[in-house]
């Protein structure tokens, strides 16, 4: 059995989990089990995986040879160190909608930007797609414009707000970072900036500092959340900084008007928008919820199928936006790929 953040995760009854496929690939790559973890250890921090893996000798034999299913960190790490998909390494099938994966070749880090590392961040950037009127490459190039420049010395252009918006467990943080690690732009975390405020106010009130689900927190707790956090990316963006914003936006995106004051008030600023809307579906959520082990997602958790019912999967922001099709971790595992054929493990 393996301790993942404090407690005990037991193997779990997946009979499309072929655990030696783990094995194959590493004996296909050459690695030892002291290599390998040591591989994984490096690849945690160039993804900067939370909480960071300590994987060791015994942690990899116990995947390998089905005592212990990797958590979502330890796939991510695995499918970024042999370059493969999830149905590659054994984790689950291969579904309808999923085209076979081409991940690019890890690279080292050099100087100057190389035809590789382009290739690489444009096949992750494929992953956004436009769902109504938006322009279908505009945040694209924008995004990878901003990329290059760091290198030659900022970005003279107009400031750009984008709002990645998703469930619980879509896996709309792992984007907003790394659009924020592609550009420079800063991330504004909903919980990270807000935390502490709500939780001192719901206490103040006679509540559960960790609700996110009652009346009292909906009421009480939500729009000074959100107001908190626009109110700081209106700074930034009036002092000419581009700013990724990562929140669920499950309220503001389903309403024109709060849309239309947010487009005047960066129309004052000089300031472009652009909404990402991740699409995730449940089984993915409730796993990615369930090991990160949140004390937020308590209740998510131990009132599931009730959680669910307030879960519409095929929700899409009201608005002109893009969409990026997380389903089973497939944009986060391209960006994975992304971030090391940059060559940050070589930093």
């Amino acid at each position: 059995m393996e301790t993942i953040g404090g407690n005990d995760v037991a193997p779990m009854e997946r009979p499309e989990w072929k655990h030696s496929k783990l094995r194959e690939h590493r004996d296909a790559h050459g690695l030892t089990l002291e290599q390998a973890g040591e591989a994984l250890r490096q690849i945690s921090e160039v993804l900067k995986l939370r909480p960071p893996l300590h994987s060791n000798l015994q942690s990899i034999f116990n995947h390998e040879t089905g005592k212990s299913y990797p958590d979502p960190r330890y796939q991510r790490a695995y499918c970024a160190l042999y370059r493969a998909t999830p149905w590659d390494l054994g984790f689950r099938h291969r579904l309808p909608h999923e085209e076979e994966s081409r991940f690019p070749k890890v690279t080292p880090q050099h100087v100057t930007v190389t035809g590789a590392h382009v290739q690489a961040v444009e096949s992750a950037l494929l992953q956004i797609e436009a769902a109504g009127e938006v322009d279908h490459h505009s945040l694209r190039h924008r995004i990878l414009d901003a990329w290059r420049r760091r290198h030659t010395g900022g970005d003279p252009h107009r400031p750009h707000m984008v709002l990645v918006g998703g469930y619980a467990g879509s896996g709309k943080s792992e984007l907003a970072g790394f659009i924020s690690y592609l550009t420079g732009w800063p991330r504004l975390d909903k919980d990270s900036l807000t935390r502490p405020l709500v939780e001192a106010l719901l206490i103040a009130h006679g509540g559960d500092p960790h609700d996110r689900h009652s009346p009292l927190y909906l009421e009480k707790g939500r729009e000074a959340e959100y107001q908190c956090l626009m109110e700081t990316a209106y700074d930034n963006i009036k002092a000419g900084i581009s700013t990724v914003l990562d929140a669920p936006f499950l309220r503001e995106f389903s309403d024109p008007a709060w849309m239309q004051r947010l487009a005047d008030r960066c129309r004052a600023f000089g300031a472009e928008i652009s909404l990402i809307w991740v699409r995730c579906d449940p089984v993915s959520m409730k796993e990615y919820i369930t090991f990160r082990s949140a004390a937020r997602d308590a209740w998510k958790l131990a009132n599931w199928d009730e959680y669910l019912m307030g879960i519409d999967e095929n929700f899409a922001p009201k608005v002109p936006h893009f969409v990026v099709d997380n389903r089973l971790g497939s944009a986060v595992s391209q960006t994975d790929q992304a971030k090391l054929a940059l060559g940050r493990m070589y930093a």
